[in-house]
């Protein structure tokens, strides 16, 4: 079987389901392959899910009719055709990858120990609606779950499964919480919340063995020796640009797929978007980059003049857009001013945004506001009059005026308007 497409998109995640759906509404006909048996969703959300607080149907993205289910297992860039592994080529005049990423799993004894390249019953990973749905399965009140990772991922995992009434325990290895987003007075109030919420944490706790019994996980131990009981285990330990297609199909790849600005990779008719990704040395693996990059490659291989697009309604998965984006359509990709946003929802809230560089240099000014009875904390580093960064923790309900300044990286207002954002929700 033998089908042509102008444009084919391997992977319906946020970036490739955004890609297929914009080049439509530009007139553009795109073939998605997906190969996941689930409707494409938000994965952003998914911990919402395990929380139990959204149907996995809430976080499904806009459907897209030219979707094919399939995995891919090889690309002919010569012949301009891909592989799927029920047998069937498909023909491309442009390939586009936006294969995502898999979770990091950890170089821990007895994780494989079955020797089939399985985790034991009880392990899980965090990255996919499988995924999701098993560990979903198996969480009840009162059952030991271990999460070993306390970045942004381990962090929202370990709150969802303490929702469910999990007794959970967060093991990570470095000194604090969210060490790559977050300054240490930020990092301890997000400590101080999952300690709230029932959360028992450990820092600077290095998970050296995964001990089980009938192929099912029992416990773990530390570096130290100590050992912690386990009925569930949560790998959230970061995540790997899915590249393999790429290398095995010849093109440059370093941590991602390397890219230029107009998200070509080393074979012209092959693009690359999303986590799958390099661009300028760097790897977003977020969602505001992702779609950007779907913007503006929609743009460019539609061949549309730059700001037609704008008259298309904006791109809002469920639950909410993820912050500010550019919405002209540039024929060119010059990386984004990322935002990193994190919502733990339930009886009490806590609500986070990073972006720019959180340290100041010298020179800078830094303006920084903490109150410890209601667990805020806000810090914005000033260059130039221009605002380089911060970092706002607590009940904000909107990042606001604040990141739009930063991301338009606009002159502050000359009077006094700093401290006033500050102590007005963010500018909300």
């Amino acid at each position: 079987m033998t089908s042509n497409s102008r444009v084919v998109v391997i992977g319906a995640g946020l970036a490739g389901v955004r890609l297929a759906q914009r080049l439509g509404e530009l007139g553009t006909p795109a073939l998605l392959i997906g190969e996941e048996e689930h409707a494409p969703y938000n994965r952003v959300l998914l911990a919402e899910v395990l929380a139990g607080r959204y149907a996995p149907e809430v976080i499904a993205l806009p459907a897209f009719d030219g979707l094919l289910r399939g995995r891919v297992t090889g690309i002919d860039r010569e012949g301009r055709t891909v592989s799927c592994a029920d047998g069937s080529v498909i023909a491309y005049d442009t390939l586009v990858l936006a294969t995502g990423s898999n979770p990091v799993l950890p170089p821990l004894r007895g994780l494989f120990g079955a020797g089939n390249g399985e985790l034991p019953r009880g392990v899980h990973a965090f990255r996919t609606m499988d995924d999701c749905l098993g560990l979903s399965e198996a969480v009840r009140p009162g059952v030991r779950a271990v999460v070993i990772g306390g970045g942004l991922l381990g962090v929202s995992a370990a709150r969802a499964l303490a929702a469910r009434g999990a007794q959970v325990v967060l093991a990570q290895q470095a000194e604090r919480l969210m060490e790559r987003q977050l300054d240490p007075t930020a990092s301890k109030l997000v400590l101080r919340y999952l300690r709230d919420v029932g959360v028992e944490v450990h820092t600077e706790c290095r998970v050296r063995d995964v001990r089980c019994e009938d192929g099912a996980v029992r416990s773990v131990e530390m570096a130290d020796g100590y050992t912690l009981d386990a009925d569930l285990v949560v790998l959230a330990c970061g995540i790997r640009p899915r590249t393999k297609l790429a290398e095995d199909a010849g093109l440059a790849v370093h941590n991602g797929v390397l890219v230029d600005d107009e998200l070509r990779t080393s074979d012209p008719a092959v693009r690359a978007i999303g986590d799958c990704a390099q661009h300028d040395g760097t790897v977003y693996g977020l969602a505001a980059p992702a779609l950007e990059q779907a913007e503006a490659l929609a743009g460019a291989l539609a061949e549309v003049p730059d700001g037609v697009p704008d008259e298309v309604p904006p791109f809002v998965p469920a639950g909410g857009p993820f912050g500010p984006i550019n919405r002209s359509t540039r024929l060119q990709y010059s990386g984004t001013r990322a935002l990193t946003r994190l919502t733990l929802t339930g009886d009490d809230v806590l609500d986070l945004a990073v972006f720019g560089r959180t340290e100041a240099e010298p020179g800078d000014d830094v303006i920084q506001l903490a109150d410890a009875t209601r667990g805020t904390y806000r810090k914005v580093v000033v260059r130039d009059d221009r605002l380089v960064g911060g970092v706002l923790v607590g009940a904000l309900g909107t990042v606001g005026v604040l990141a739009r300044a930063w991301e338009g990286a606009e002159s502050l207002p000359e009077t006094g308007p700093l401290l006033h954002l500050l102590t007005n929700d963010g500018g909300s």
